[in-house]
């Protein structure tokens, strides 16, 4: 309870709205994360924590803060937590933003946000993600990337990949990403992600997206989807297109780690570069390992 006392204590009275958007953050035990990034959100028009019966301090922290916590209760199927929040919850603004708890805006990604959401001409903008693993930010590694961040509320939703799914495969969407009815762009300033400040808890989260990865591998394989893997589309797409094709390539774990410490220069991030292409690399060797024994029945 220190943590909750020590914010009590150094938190300014709320400013007057800064950024008119509602902010929608999905949680799961993130007292440790939780803090930075309801700090960077002062001033935005309402803030959404939607838990998953947290066992430490996350819904305190979070009503600190001043936002709203609302409980998931996840039972399999679809929709998972995000769309479950986009369907059910009484948003506010015009203007929906889907941030992590380990992710936190810049004041200049925030002023950006202020004014790309005045452009009657866009419906979406992607956000670019500036990855912080083990406290050192990666310039390399393949770790730079574009989502859907930012979209009006009723034009924005999630792809459903697998819609029969349980609790061992994640509460929360892992790889869908969202579909906007209307023209989109990208904003230019980066959204900070501290992707990892423990060890334990990334590998335990990835642990469960590797059974999602795998039973969509397999569901997907020669099916069509609202967003289809291709090389010359989008950035998921494109990602998507390629693991779809290396899969299959003996060794293909190895050369997915050798593709990103050597071919995309994770070797200038120094250890957290190495530890991050290493964990990249056995993720994708544990969901051939589940595809096979899925397989296998």
């Amino acid at each position: 309870m220190q943590v909750l006392e020590e914010l009590r204590q150094s938190r300014p009275r709320p400013a007057a709205v800064y950024l008119p958007v509602t902010v929608i953050i999905p949680t799961r035990n993130e007292a440790r994360n939780l803090p930075r990034c309801l700090e960077s959100l002062r001033g935005a028009g309402e803030v959404y924590v939607v838990d998953s019966n947290s066992t430490d301090e996350t819904p305190e922290i979070a009503r600190t803060f001043g936002a709203k916590v609302v409980q998931f209760h996840y039972h399999g199927g679809w929709p998972k937590k995000r769309q479950w929040a986009l369907d059910t919850l009484p948003i506010a603004y015009d203007w929906v933003l889907l941030l992590d708890a380990d992710e936190a805006l810049t004041p200049r990604l925030a002023e950006e946000i202020r004014e790309a959401i005045k452009d009657s001409r866009y419906q979406g903008f992607y956000v670019r993600l500036h990855v912080v693993f083990l406290g050192r930010p990666l310039r390399h590694s393949g770790a730079r990337f574009h989502k859907l961040s930012l979209f009006r509320r009723g034009k924005g939703h999630f792809e459903c990949r697998l819609r029969e799914q349980h609790e061992s495969m994640c509460d929360m969407e892992v790889h869908e990403h969202v579909i906007v009815d209307g023209p989109t762009a990208k904003l230019k300033n980066p959204l900070l992600h501290c992707n990892a400040d423990s060890l334990f808890q990334y590998i335990a989260k990835h642990n469960e997206y590797s059974n999602w990865e795998a039973r969509v591998w397999l569901k997907e394989k020669g099916n069509a989807t609202e967003l289809p893997p291709a090389l010359l589309r989008t950035q998921a797409q494109r990602r998507r297109w390629l693991r779809r094709n290396c899969f299959g390539l003996p060794g293909s774990p190895v050369l997915f780690f050798l593709y990103k410490y050597f071919f995309r220069l994770g070797f200038l991030d120094g250890i957290p570069g190495l530890i991050y292409c290493g964990l990249q690399g056995i993720q994708f060797f544990h969901i051939k390992a589940k595809i096979h024994e899925l397989a296998k029945g």
